[in-house]
């Protein structure tokens, strides 16, 4: 009997992390949000190709299972680096390393510096008119963008286990967002010009942060309130897995005060805005006689190939990503 409870217990740990992998949902819906601000030179382009742009959000994930590099470049270990971190920490890569080295910035996470990473590999391949690559930047650099706006991507707390709230992280990035999403004004404006990627960056994320204690402080206080109440029992196809409970969501979701909202909006803007600022530092390059492209064979095939690596997840990652 003992037995068969501990893989009962197993069983639904497994499926609350399952149902909490911004998760697939958020990621596609923000690069997909993204695309309909861009100015009518780029717009074209990228609807033709929005099935791919919303597919491919997702990529990032899916490697840090097969690319051990891959995980670090999702979030940053803020509080790692003290109470002052953001007078501390240098925004500049070179400057950054010299100062902690790169073993530690590696190990604490990379996302500020690797979206300014992006933003050049995105300005170089609109600069090389290559279609494809330009595709399969901009949805990645979607991801990137996503997850520096999530509280919980710039904190050693990534899924409230040092303080007793263990599923948090998918609760408030893909939870909440399946679940009220629809109703969220997403009408962010037109994409603008960014002058300074890098600084846009570190602003996400010091915003992110700000947001920290208030994403465990209420859901602290709410567990203590409802008690047994905070989880239900969820069947998804033949999966009935243990989930948080709506009424306890919605009432997560109220204490937040439209947090999640203003995320997924700030994201979806500084998507587009990012996208933007690369074809005009690019020179700004004709994409209309881009939008006929189609994929190779070859490029089908390699798709398909990092499908294949992502399956066998022969790399471990944080257990909130799983």
């Amino acid at each position: 009997m003992v037995m068969k409870r501990i893989v009962l217990s197993t069983a639904l740990a497994a499926c609350l992390v399952l149902f909490s992998n911004w998760g697939f949902f958020g990621h596609e819906r923000i690069n997909r949000l993204a695309v309909f601000i861009l100015p009518p030179e780029m717009i074209g382009f990228y609807k033709a190709n929005l099935h791919y742009i919303v597919e491919a959000a997702v990529n990032p994930d899916r490697r840090r299972y097969s690319v051990k590099e891959e995980a670090p470049r999702h979030y940053i270990d803020l509080d790692h680096y003290g109470d002052s971190v953001f007078q501390k920490m240098p925004q500049s890569w070179n400057a950054a390393v010299a100062k902690y080295s790169e073993d530690t910035l590696q190990a604490y996470g990379i996302v500020p510096w690797h979206i300014n990473r992006m933003y050049h590999a995105l300005r170089e391949a609109f600069q090389l008119r290559d279609p494809a690559r330009i595709l399969k930047v901009s949805a990645e650099l979607g991801h990137y963008v996503a997850d520096a706006h999530v509280p919980l991507h710039t904190t050693e707390n990534y899924n409230g286990q040092l303080t007793g709230q263990e599923g948090i992280h998918g609760f408030w990035e893909s939870r909440l967002p399946e679940l009220f999403s629809d109703r969220y004004d997403f009408f962010v404006g037109k994409a603008e010009y960014i002058s300074n990627p890098q600084q846009a960056a570190w602003k996400a994320v010091k915003e992110s942060h700000r947001h920290l204690g208030q994403v465990l402080d209420e859901e602290k206080k709410l567990s203590e309130k409802m008690g047994d109440k905070k989880y239900t029992f969820e069947t998804k196809g033949r999966q009935t897995a243990k989930v948080y409970a709506p009424a306890f969501a919605a009432a997560y979701h109220r204490a937040l005060q439209g947090m999640v909202e203003q995320r997924m909006r700030e994201a979806i803007k500084m998507v587009g805005d990012l996208w933007f600022t690369a074809w005009v530092d690019a020179g700004q390059p004709d994409l209309k006689s881009l939008i006929g492209y189609t994929p190779s064979e070859a490029e089908l095939a390699q798709r398909r190939a990092e499908l294949e690596r992502w399956k066998k997840q022969t790399t471990s990652s944080r257990p909130h990503e799983n």
